[in-house]
């Protein structure tokens, strides 16, 4: 319900791109696999944490940074650019890279990190460029857009979480050095790549009855649910099919960083050089979040753990983990809460429908229920695509603030008692919901049943993640030219 090749060729010779003079003069004209008109500018990748997270890392990546990566074209058929790597059929250029690492260091020696080798830091970080790259063309193929209108909501979060105005980021981002236009691209980039995360992995998370009671019965002695934790994470993979060699090997490397870590060296330069979590460029950052939101596996571990304690090395599917909690700051807890009660018809798009084609289905759905008099729960019975509540009628029961996405709670506060919304778009998907009933009510054992449901499938999404990312990476063809 709404609320995560190595080719083995042999390396031919590095290809150089140069600018040749076109009728139009559009920059990359000379890029081979591209549907844009200029190489794509990147930052990182996309983390499992919330939108304001990833919008606020971009505000910071963006600062000082220069508004356009293309190089200008010459008539005289000037070298441009190099081919860092071939991803499918895109590219990472070199200038990415080298921009892209410049970056880093620079952040790094902001936040006094001692710096790996430099080869080092490249190829971590020409690694998520490739992963971006994967991704991007992914979302590309399955048509995942952000309207205007969502990327506009976005935005003006940011501005209201600075005490800025909408209509006054573009002057605000002016003063930073930021371009306003390269910033909404960037920032529709980045949800572009949650939207593509949330439809492959959140939305195919199952959670059966015997996980939510033995989660149930952890949370007991988990950390506390309103408290917030900063914890930093290093992360040693293990091949799918590794054997019993490489896992003694992996294991024997996470026990040593994980000693190195405990005798005093810095953790997040350690989690730099040596993790294989898509957060090894922040040091390992996990950042604030509550402990409801903490992924089973880290609140499993620093439930008993102190500020500065590192957790000894955990063995997962994706993998050795090891966490360092940094900080602790404690919460309030609410005994009584408005509670919504409403029931909505879920669509998605796929490789032959998209977002209008499916948009147009919802309202024409909404129509046969308004003026056909049809029954909402009988259709969303047989239409709806929420695996959680289709049996339902739609039916979501009663539920407080902070259960659905942003998207999907903003249309329910607009909503009168039966009114029924216009079709509308979220992570999950297109919806429309109708409004059965508004409450005051006390907290109780079905509503923190329905809250665990969603946090523990929120916990799983962090290492079916990494999962999913290593599968995208192993079907994808990718040769290095560095």
């Amino acid at each position: 319900m709404p609320n995560s090749h190595d080719t083995g060729r042999v390396p031919m010779p590095e290809p150089m791109i140069f600018a040749v003079p076109t009728s139009t003069g559009a920059a990359g004209s000379a890029l081979p696999g591209r549907r844009d008109s200029a190489p794509r500018r990147r930052l990182r990748a996309v983390r499992p944490d919330s939108l304001f997270l990833a919008i606020c890392l971009v505000l910071a990546s963006l600062a000082g940074m220069a508004h356009a990566q293309t190089r200008e074209l010459s008539a005289n058929g000037t070298l441009l650019d190099r081919i860092a790597a071939v991803v499918n059929d895109g590219v990472v250029l070199n200038s990415e890279l080298d921009k892209q690492t410049e970056d880093v260091i620079a952040r790094l020696q902001q936040q006094n990190t001692d710096l790996p080798p430099r080869n080092v830091l490249r190829r971590q970080i020409l690694e998520r460029l490739v992963m971006e790259e994967i991704q991007v063309q992914r979302a590309d193929r399955l048509g995942i857009q952000v309207s205007d209108e969502m990327l506009n909501g976005a935005l003006d979060d940011v501005a209201r979480r600075n005490d800025i105005n909408f209509a006054d980021l573009p002057q605000a981002l002016a003063q930073q050095g930021m371009d306003y236009r390269d910033f909404r691209d960037e920032i529709r980039r980045q949800m572009t790549l949650q939207l593509l995360r949330q439809r492959d992995v959140i939305a195919r998370i199952n959670v059966s009855p015997r996980e939510l009671e033995q989660f149930m019965a952890r949370q007991r002695n988990a950390p506390d649910r309103n408290a917030e934790y900063n914890v930093s994470h290093i992360l040693i993979s293990v091949p799918a099919a590794a054997s019993p060699e490489q896992i003694e090997a992996r294991q024997k490397r996470a026990q040593e960083i994980h000693d190195r870590a405990a005798g005093g060296e810095d953790f997040a330069q350690l989690a730099v050089a040596y993790s294989d979590s898509s957060t090894n460029i922040e040091g390992g950052s996990l950042g604030w979040r509550r402990g409801s939101q903490l992924p089973s596996i880290v609140s499993d571990q620093i439930a008993s753990m102190k500020t500065g304690d590192i957790s000894t090395p955990v063995r997962t599917p994706s993998g050795f983990h090891i966490f360092r909690l940094n900080e602790m700051r404690g919460g309030v807890q609410q005994s009584v809460v408005a509670q919504v009660h409403a029931r909505h018809i879920l669509l998605r798009t796929n490789e032959l429908e998209d977002d209008q084609t499916v948009q147009q289905k919802l309202a024409d759905i909404r129509k046969r229920i308004v003026e056909g008099g049809e029954d909402f729960a009988a259709i969303a019975s047989v239409t709806s695509q929420d695996p959680g509540s289709a049996a339902d009628g739609g039916d979501l029961d009663w539920a407080g603030p902070g259960t659905f996405v942003p998207e999907f709670e903003q249309q329910l506060d607009r909503l009168s008692e039966n009114q029924i919304s216009e079709p509308f778009k979220t992570a999950f998907g297109w919806h429309i919901i109708q409004l059965l009933g508004r409450r005051m009510h006390d907290i109780t054992d079905d509503v923190r049943r329905n809250r665990a449901f969603a946090e523990l499938r929120e916990s799983k999404a962090e290492e079916e993640t990494e999962l999913w990312l290593r599968r995208l990476r192993d079907e994808a063809f990718v040769e290095y030219r560095m």
